[in-house]
């Protein structure tokens, strides 16, 4: 089976120059969408798509929330409108861009609704949402269907466990499929069920005053049936709206952002950071390198730094704006904060008690009451300004572009967590801007897992790659069966010492290495992170060419054995850079060496090339979806990457083929002769 991504940018509904308009025909709403036409039933939101060809697209099954009577629909300026006084709802819909775009608005006491309901149609083959890069699911599928696929029941937020506010499912066949967009994302969640053996999805909102999501909007849009086609719809979206950011201009704006092209990202403990490691790394081969560090008691120096830079790679402090706690024997420095910070800051939930920090320290800090503060106290200025007095170029600030964001019910710093989220960007941008650093230097920004949401304020982030499982936080912590406070069940994953190359990411873990009670968890939830045949590259479609997206920090290349060849080719696949941890004290470093020097050979002329371009192209090649196919640009990069163990039109298995324009022939790697 083949599929293309959809061409171009989503096309007005008519083509005489007027502006799409809506009909009226009782209880019934039909807008006009690219492909076709929407029908809403406004008695139930039920939204089916007649296509130009004569099918019928199931947008939403009804409502699977009470909604009560809905009143006569109306002409409105550029749609039509009704309510639903029963429950305190109104509704309006409008052509946009080819998307049918419906909103709902509570006029009344706090509620919510579930709406819509998707791959209900008989016809659906897939369903494809953003876990980490992406998937798609086929909606009978035995695994997912199953417990063992920790899928269904369980509400994933859009603004922070999905890395976009999008979904889609295509129907059997390939030839169409339907795309959904969420920009009110923050109080809005997607929940899988099985019924009949068959998955299907289900969006909630809540509509709630104190948190101002008053208003839901959703996009809907007919596909061309590419498992990829929400996320280039996304991205056309992004671009109409003025939110897409251009990994070309960052460059422009700071030129030390183009060292990102063609560099693989590592973390380095003891010695592997200082000159002499550095100076090895460049004598071997390494032509580009982010290289991060903790802002422990031993972080690089300004020697340090210019040994980084003078090989070519850009070096930056781990930080984070996000906790605070008194200061104790184990506590991060970067919870550490002057004058009375905690527990001042603290966030305060509802019920007056402060928001616990990570892993129930401290307390999470609220980005209001640092903004406030700001003008005369800089706190988050001084902070960097003291982490990078070494010369450092970039910058990693944890947690504020995943997505976890507060309310603040303290009355000193009240926030929404759409004020939340501003707040974050803006401090993001001033590290980006030269405003938080003495000499003004804009610095190479990252963050943890980005949402969408920040893609113009970054230049690259580690963990947005990682379609994170949940039973993942019970393989890192040792906890499968008991409580966080209680001792480790298992510690297969290992723990923080040694202090220079500590086991939780220096340790290779097997599945093997988990105690007999824990494997067939551990084996599900790898396979529902790095199965090829569910994977499909949706962040890279809409994101490609903003910013660079990697894989969290704590699972190393090296981290997984079992699992390296695939992360290889998806990393070749999707253009984007593996993570590696780096140590002198780490008794697989000079295996980790050969393997970085070896992939980050043939992956940087590749990245330098098409790093800046958008991702055109995404095709299965073979009916059981492990040979695959991207393209870049218009034609800059094409990878061909064979997951299976036969070969496939002379591709062998395990193997990649990149071919680039204007290059004669193609570049092949077959990661099994280069790791062990």
């Amino acid at each position: 089976m083949a599929t293309a991504l959809l061409s171009g940018t989503a096309a007005s509904a008519v083509t005489d120059g007027s502006a799409p308009r809506v009909r009226i025909h009782g209880g019934r709403v039909d807008v006009p969408v690219r492909g076709g036409t929407a029908t809403v039933d406004t008695t139930t939101l039920r939204t089916e798509a007649r296509t130009g060809d004569g099918r019928v697209v199931l947008l939403s099954a009804a409502a699977a929330s009470r909604l009560g009577r809905a009143s006569a629909p109306a002409r409105t300026a550029d749609g039509a409108g009704w309510s639903y006084p029963e429950t305190g709802l109104r509704a309006e819909v409008r052509a946009d861009s080819g998307r049918l775009l419906l909103t709902l608005t509570a006029t009344g006491a706090d509620t919510s609704v579930r709406w819509p309901v998707t791959a209900a149609d008989p016809a659906a083959a897939a369903i494809q949402f953003p876990r980490g890069e992406g998937l798609s699911v086929p909606v009978d599928d035995p695994f997912w269907n199953s417990p063992d696929g920790a899928l269904v029941g369980e509400p994933q937020e859009l603004n922070s466990q999905l890395t976009m506010p999008v979904w889609g499912y295509t129907l059997r066949g390939g030839r169409a499929g339907a795309g959904y967009i969420v920009p009110t994302d923050i109080g809005t969640s997607l929940t899988f069920a099985s019924q009949d053996g068959r998955l299907r999805a289900t969006a909630e909102h809540g509509f709630a005053a104190g948190d101002a999501t008053g208003a839901y909007t959703v996009a809907l849009s007919l596909t061309d049936g590419s498992p990829v086609a929400p996320a280039a719809d996304y991205r056309d979206w992004l671009a109409e709206h003025g939110q897409l950011g251009s990994l070309a201009e960052k460059i422009r704006e700071n030129p030390r952002t183009a060292k990102l092209l063609g560099a693989f990202h590592a973390y380095a403990w003891g010695g592997a950071r200082r000159p002499a490691y550095l100076d090895a790394l460049k004598t071997l081969g390494v032509s580009r390198l982010w290289l991060g560090y903790d802002s422990d008691d031993a972080p690089m120096t300004g020697a340090d730094v210019r040994a980084a830079e003078a090989a070519g790679y850009l070096a930056g402090p781990y930080d984070s704006f996000a906790d605070g706690q008194r200061k104790t024997e184990d506590s991060s420095p970067n919870t550490i904060w002057p004058d009375d910070v905690y527990p001042r800051f603290c966030v305060l939930r509802a019920d007056g008690t402060p928001q616990p920090g990570f892993r129930g320290k401290g307390c999470y800090l609220s980005s209001q009451a640092f903004e406030q503060a700001e003008p005369n106290r800089h706190y988050l200025a001084d902070r960097t300004r003291s982490l990078v007095a070494n010369g450092a170029g970039s910058y990693f600030l944890d947690v504020d572009a995943a997505g976890e964001l507060f309310r603040d019910h303290d009355p000193g710093h009240a926030m929404t967590m759409a004020g939340d989220r501003a707040n974050r960007l803006a401090r993001m941008r001033r590290l980006t801007d030269g405003s938080y650093d003495a000499s003004g230097r804009p610095l190479v920004l990252g963050s943890e897992s980005a949402g969408s949401w920040a893609n113009q304020v970054l230049a690259f982030d580690h963990g947005a790659a990682t379609p994170v499982d949940g039973r993942l936080w019970a393989m890192e912590t040792g906890h499968f069966d008991n409580r966080p406070q209680d001792p480790k069940d298992d510690d297969a994953w290992g723990g923080y010492m040694p202090e220079q190359a500590a086991a939780t990411f220096f340790r290779p873990v097997r599945t093997t290495d988990f105690k007999p009670e824990h494997r067939a968890r551990v084996a599900a939830a790898l396979k529902a992170m790095y199965d090829p045949r569910y994977r499909v590259p949706l962040y890279e479609t809409a994101l490609h060419g903003s910013l660079v997206n990697a894989e969290r920090w704590e699972l190393s290349f090296g981290k997984l054995p079992e699992q390296k060849t695939t992360r290889a080719l998806l990393a070749m696949l999707s253009n984007t850079p593996l993570t590696f941890v780096l140590s002198d004290k780490d008794p697989h470093d000079a295996q980790n060496l050969r393997e970085l020097v070896a992939l980050q050979q043939y992956f940087a002329p590749l990245h330098q090339a098409a790093g800046t371009e958008a991702l055109t192209s995404f095709r299965w090649l073979s009916d059981d979806h492990l040979v695959q196919r991207t393209v870049f640009g218009d034609g800059t990069l094409t990878v061909t990457a064979n997951f299976g163990t036969t070969a496939h039109d002379g591709l062998p298995g395990g193997c990649v083929d990149a071919a680039l324009r204007g290059r004669p022939g193609t570049q092949r790697l077959c990661p099994a002769d280069v790791v062990s």
